[in-house]
């Protein structure tokens, strides 16, 4: 229970802040062990948010006193002591649990994180700029030439949807995709790549495959969940008819459901998120049985600097990374985070843990923000997934 000075790494204590990252509310965790030695993480914010600081006060009782260094059996710990599986809540506490705690083995031993899971097997870790949305072509020339000038971007994400989705003909809604995406190809050079992110909301498979056979001809880097998760068989027919890379994860939690995904031949490319699975002892596991099956995996990211940072030390140790999404939020409160260079983020050898600075000066000041999922209504006044 000591690092190589002496350091007691028991476990002590676990705080929270309340935070933010752009319009969305995040928890940030801090933990400490008996020695002193700090780690960091940020919780995904599933909300209801306020629900996580006496969640993770919660597990931290179980775990205090335990040596902060026993990452892997802390995360199964937490996971056995729920009679149930944990869930989305669950989960992402037991996630910012994990990341702290990997934070703290790094700074014990002095070494990133990368180094205490196998070490690099890439000098540099590649990202697109997530956009989420579906501008006019010259708005969206003004901003991907902002993003390849200032961060060398070449990969970019969009919506497929031009309209509103609930309220038109879909076949319409999919071939207007189609011709907004050769006029995207057209505006920008051959090389640069766009995913589209149907978001989940669609439910019925074959409107998966038409949305896809509509981005087919522009060749897309891949179509993210263009189907609800829940089903993994309707996943393997998609698939089976999709003519262009089938992406989905974001929305699964275990190892066995992408076991089940993956056993059924049902995505191209899988997209875990690494503060929902269970953390990076969790993430290692997903992306070992996608490898036996020559999957690769794209974590979903859209959150702030120490997801990247996690998801960083993830990908430079991870054969079958291929590319990581990426928010361009600036916080207040990390002011070191991983950025983009030609179109990378560079390891930090140097630097011990996730290789990014907390300040915590900045977190005395609660910069919450409330934010909640606003669920569309279909014209007969049914709801909709968004």
């Amino acid at each position: 229970m000591t690092g190589p000075n002496g350091t007691d790494l028991r476990i002590d204590r676990l705080e929270t802040f309340l935070q933010r990252v752009g319009d969305r509310p995040r928890v940030l965790v801090k933990i400490t062990t008996a020695g002193g030695v700090v780690g960091w993480s940020e919780v995904y914010n599933h909300g209801p948010d306020l629900a996580f600081p006496p969640l993770l006060e919660y597990l931290a009782d179980q775990v205090r006193g335990v040596d902060a260094t026993r990452v892997s059996f802390v995360n199964e710990l937490l996971r056995q002591s729920s009679r149930f599986p944990p869930g989305a809540l669950g989960l992402a506490a037991i996630s910012a649990i994990d990341h702290a705690l990997w934070d703290v083995a790094g700074h014990a031993a002095g070494l990133p994180v990368y180094r205490l899971i196998g070490g690099a097997v890439r000098d540099r870790v590649r990202v697109y700029a997530g956009l989420y949305s579906a501008p006019d072509v010259t708005e969206l020339v003004d901003r991907t030439r902002a993003l390849h000038a200032s961060h060398g971007f070449t990969a970019f994400k969009l919506s497929p949807y031009r309209g509103d989705l609930h309220r038109r003909r879909f076949g319409a809604l999919a071939r207007e995709t189609g011709e907004y995406f050769r006029e995207v190809r057209e505006a920008h050079p051959d090389d640069w790549e766009f995913a589209f992110d149907a978001h989940a909301c669609l439910w019925e498979p074959h409107q998966a495959v038409e949305l896809g056979r509509a981005l087919a001809p522009s060749e897309p880097l891949f179509l993210e969940e263009p189907l609800r998760p829940e089903h993994v068989p309707a996943w393997a027919r998609v698939r089976e008819q999709m003519p262009v890379p089938l992406a989905t994860g974001e929305s699964l939690y275990s190892t066995h459901e992408f076991d089940a995904l993956l056993a059924a031949q049902g995505a191209d490319i899988v997209q875990p998120d690494i503060c929902v699975v269970g953390g990076l002892t969790t993430m290692l596991k997903i992306a070992a049985l996608a490898e036996t099956r020559y999957v690769p995996v794209a974590p979903h990211n859209p959150l702030g600097p120490l997801a990247t940072a996690a998801n960083v030390h993830f990908a430079a140790a991870t054969t079958n990374f291929s590319i990581l999404e990426y928010k361009p939020d600036a916080v207040s409160w990390c002011p070191d985070p991983y950025e983009p260079v030609d179109g990378h983020l560079e390891l930090r050898p140097e630097r011990p843990g996730w290789g990014v600075t907390i300040d915590e000066d900045a977190l005395r000041d609660d910069d919450w923000v409330h934010w909640e999922r606003r669920v569309p209504r279909r014209p007969d006044g049914s709801t909709a997934w968004m």
